[in-house]
């Protein structure tokens, strides 16, 4: 009887367990890793709109979109892993030439004069220093257009080779583009065979003569140039004069002596 109760309080203790067993919900999944953020895109540089803004570079812009040039430039911005660096001459550097130092060009030759002002390469201002000790530097137009970097205390100078202008100043310098204001337009003999023509500048104004004039008379009026002259006749005269008295008094005194004796 007591093996009895035993077996049955062990069963409904085991049927009584089972359900909860059973039915315990299951453990929920884990949430899925979180996927990397993709890198964010270059931002694109609009040449045209930079060089619109800034200089004043209208004379370069101009001739930039008339050659097309500023879509080669734009795409290697852009599309390139290289960058491109870009030399810009501003308005009075175009001034300074005569017309028909760039109005006697083809459309050729204007063309790879553009592309003359460019690198390939992207160069920040404190590149040009280990830039300079390669000397000379291929340019956009070809390698047979060179350029020669010099960089002297912080003064670079872009030398081609009818002129070395200076950069005045960095307009954009960000990879994969910079933009640097010349103040020469960049020249090469495989271009212009001949120095070009600078407009003169203008003369400047003759400092006023401050030197005090020699003919004023005590009074503080200018005299006559003559008035010297008729001075120095009339002591010339009296100085005569004198001298015909002196002999008319020696001559009375010889006369009465006579008289007298």
């Amino acid at each position: 009887m007591a093996l009895t109760t035993v077996f049955l309080i062990s069963s409904i203790l085991i049927i009584c367990i089972s359900p909860i067993t059973a039915q315990s919900p299951p453990s929920p999944p884990l949430p899925p890793s979180p996927s990397p953020a993709p890198a964010p895109a270059p931002a694109h540089l609009n040449l045209t709109n930079l060089l619109s803004f800034a200089g004043p570079f209208h004379t370069f812009l101009n001739l930039l979109i008339q050659t097309n040039v500023i879509q080669t430039f734009q795409s290697q911005a852009n599309n390139s892993d290289q960058g491109i660096t870009i030399f810009v001459p501003n308005d009075s550097a175009f001034s300074k030439l005569e017309k028909p130092s760039l109005s006697n060009l083809t459309k050729k030759q204007l063309k790879s004069l553009l592309l003359y002002h460019a690198f390939p390469k992207f160069y920040s201002l404190s590149d040009f220093n280990n830039l300079s000790t390669h000397n000379p530097v291929s340019t956009f137009a070809g390698r047979q257009y060179t350029l020669n970097i010099t960089d002297t205390n912080g003064l670079i100078q872009v030398a081609s080779d009818w002129s070395n202008p200076k950069i005045s100043s960095s307009v954009y310098s960000t990879d994969p583009a910079a933009v640097y204001e010349v103040n020469s337009v960049l020249l090469p003999k495989a271009i212009v065979t001949t120095a070009p023509a600078l407009t003169p500048a203008p003369a400047p104004a003759p400092a006023p003569d401050l030197t005090p004039s020699s003919d004023l008379s005590p009074a503080g009026q200018k005299g006559s140039g003559a008035a010297p002259k008729s001075s120095e006749s009339g002591n010339t005269n009296s100085s005569s004069r004198n001298i015909a008295a002196g002999a008319v008094v020696r001559l009375f005194a010889v006369v009465l002596g006579a008289i007298m004796l």
